[in-house]
């Protein structure tokens, strides 16, 4: 098991990385356009449907937060690929890094259901009703065999 240090208290030339483990290489977020209307809302909910994936708001920006650990995440939390990693990896930082955080965001959906719960809350009333509640996916038929 990992030891809980803080980060005032790592000793010149120890690194953060030592001691976390690897909240940073568990998931990505990616920015999305901030949702506005009916159909904004439900391409959110189809995202929602796809697996371990919430959506949350930092600073009024919005996000799409996919669940997901890196291939190369090794047992010991280290990065099994660390000298041919991905540029975005090289560039991350300790300093922001997400180590000490409380993990608290402005708003934070982790089901369908909760971001269209907000969506009734936010829209206009008139627009509610043109839309049904439920989540209209076409259902594929396979293919007859030939």
């Amino acid at each position: 098991m990992t030891q809980r240090v803080r980060r005032e208290d790592l000793k010149p030339g120890e690194n953060l990385c030592s001691y976390c483990t690897a909240k940073c290489c568990r998931y990505f977020a990616l920015p999305i356009e901030t949702p506005s209307e009916w159909k904004d809302f439900d391409f959110i909910r189809w995202y929602m449907i796809h697996g371990r994936v919430a959506v949350f708001v930092d600073e009024g920006s919005w996000f799409l937060q996919v669940f997901a650990d890196c291939r190369h995440l090794k047992e010991d939390y280290g990065c099994g690929a660390y000298e041919k990693r991905p540029h975005i990896c090289r560039e991350y930082s300790t300093d922001n890094c997400e180590y000490d955080g409380d993990g608290t965001h402005e708003r934070y959906f982790e089901t369908p259901e909760q971001i269209w719960e907000y969506a009734e809350a936010v829209l206009p009333p008139a627009e509610r009703r043109s839309v049904g509640k439920t989540l209209s996916l076409p259902v594929i038929e396979p293919l007859a065999p030939r």
